[in-house]
């Protein structure tokens, strides 16, 4: 007999799933949400559930929000259980749920209208972002915010309805501007590189095509923190809603499934208050560079380093790739010859301990992450997660064929094929150009690096060129197991 998840139904939840401790029924929205996915369910909101739990900040719950069509299924999921989520933590030897209600409302993705009428209320202080590496429309090469995407002009055009996220952030922050009303805070919560910044850029970029006066405003009025966020947490498969159902007893539309280590590092900088969450493990630091640069280059690029290789394997889950020794062995020595040399000192942090953690991590039996989630959207993955390390390998003359060796890996991946010659369907938003470009690379690899707006001056490099084309030859003569071992054995 299972428990169907609904507000009716927190007072007789299955004994083994958690609730919340708080009444729902006054809580008061202070945060509106970009971009409802499982990371934001298990990351953002677990927090403010922490937060809630503890008996204070009820005026900090979260109103979900989004600009695409797709957003509209996830909401309606939500919304027959009244907002509520049901959050797995696992690992080896320990699984635990917990049902969390931090969010009060989920508006109408696209509406937005409605969307902007409540970026406008006074009792709204943060806006907060989960929207991908890809939705900051951030050129690639340059690592700058691209004010000539077809999406920003249209939205910068006058008496336009705006239909990008930073059109409608900037639309309600105009909204206050009028009423005379606080701006709120403008809070990332991706994985980019100074996502504060890159956020930054991207409203006022947008400002700036509008008006020069309202782009200064921006810049002057309203904050935008930088964080490091981290959790690993899969796309949930109908394998995780039975894994509920069965183990404990409980029925949710879209549960999320989740490591139990969770980080939240975030520089205090907001323009009308913040909620108190120091009080449930969030660092608040002055400048958070270092732990998202080791972050970035330790875990997203490692995450990196064993997806492609893993797919070409045709290794499905990602526990099962670092089960796999030349997996593991590439992931190990990339990690300590090229990466964390790249990755100064960060503050009451060991880095070597950091990377065990990493690897502990990625190692995790139960979470189900699976290879194909790592290998997706490399287009805007690798110019943030592995490019910029390479950039600095050869800045100081230093060696890269490790690295020369992942990019290659991630070019024949994109041929479309694994080493099995099993299909490998489309997994990137330019699957079609890499492609067709992969399959020019394999007898002219300079094709692959020419590819400016990700590689930039790095595919122009000589050690570089040299190394990739090198392991690219390898890897089509040999295949991914036979190059890894020549690689770890150090006659690559």
């Amino acid at each position: 007999m299972t428990v169907k998840l609904s507000s009716a139904n927190l007072a007789n939840l299955p004994a083994k799933v958690a609730g919340p401790k708080y009444d729902r029924a006054k809580l008061k929205a202070g945060i509106v949400h970009f971009g409802v996915g499982n990371f934001h369910r298990s990351h953002q909101a677990v927090y403010l559930d922490d937060l809630f739990n503890s008996g204070v900040g009820h005026d900090w719950a979260l109103v979900g929000a989004g600009v695409f069509e797709g957003e509209k299924i996830g909401r309606g999921k939500l919304q027959e259980q009244d907002w509520l989520t049901t959050v797995v933590e696992q690992d080896d030897g320990h699984m635990s749920a917990r049902v969390t209600g931090a969010m009060v409302d989920f508006l109408t993705p696209g509406d937005a209208a409605g969307i902007i009428a409540r970026l406008a209320d006074p009792a709204i202080k943060i806006v907060s972002l989960t929207i991908t590496e890809g939705g900051y429309f951030i050129d690639p090469a340059s690592g700058k915010f691209n004010p000539a995407h077809p999406d920003i002009v249209a939205d910068a055009q006058p008496g336009a309805t705006p239909k990008t996220v930073f059109g409608i952030i900037l639309a309600g922050l105009m909204r206050r501007r009028a009423d005379g009303v606080v701006p709120f805070t403008v809070m990332s919560c991706d994985n980019i590189p100074h996502n504060g910044h890159v956020t930054s850029d991207g409203v006022i970029g947008l400002a700036r095509l509008i008006d020069e006066e309202l782009a200064g405003w921006v810049g002057d009025k309203v904050a935008f923190p930088n964080a490091m966020v981290d959790r690993i947490t899969p796309a949930t498969t109908d394998r995780e809603r039975k894994i509920l159902a069965d183990d404990f007893g409980l029925e949710d539309n879209w549960p999320v499934f989740c490591e139990p280590f969770k980080q939240w590092v975030l520089e205090d900088h907001f323009t009308a208050g913040r909620p108190a969450l120091e009080k449930v493990g969030v660092q608040f630091v002055k400048d958070v560079s270092p732990y998202e640069l080791m972050k970035i280059r330790i875990l997203n690029g490692g995450h990196a380093t064993i997806a492609y290789p893993a797919g070409l394997m045709d290794i499905h889950f990602v526990h099962e790739a670092m089960q796999e020794p030349l997996v593991r062995g590439f992931l190990d020595k990339l990690e300590h010859d090229e990466i964390i040399p790249t990755v100064p000192p960060v503050p009451d942090t060991v880095l070597e301990d950091y990377y065990q953690l990493i690897e502990k991590r990625f190692s995790n039996p139960k979470i189900g992450d699976t290879v194909r989630r790592l290998c997706l959207d490399g287009s805007n993955r690798q110019p943030k997660f592995i490019i910029p390390t390479i950039a600095d390998r050869l800045k100081t003359g230093k060696g890269v064929a490790g690295l020369a060796l992942e990019s290659a890996l991630w070019c024949r991946y994109c041929f479309g094929t694994t080493d099995s010659g099993a299909v490998i369907e489309p997994n990137d938003p330019s699957w079609d150009r890499l492609q067709a470009t992969a399959k020019a690379a394999k007898d002219a690899p300079a094709a692959w690096l020419a590819m400016e707006d990700i590689y930039g001056d790095v595919g122009h490099a000589t050690a570089f060129v040299e190394a990739f084309s090198h392991a690219l030859g390898i890897l089509w003569a040999d295949g991914a197991r036979a190059t890894l071992t020549r690689y770890l054995a150090g006659k690559l």
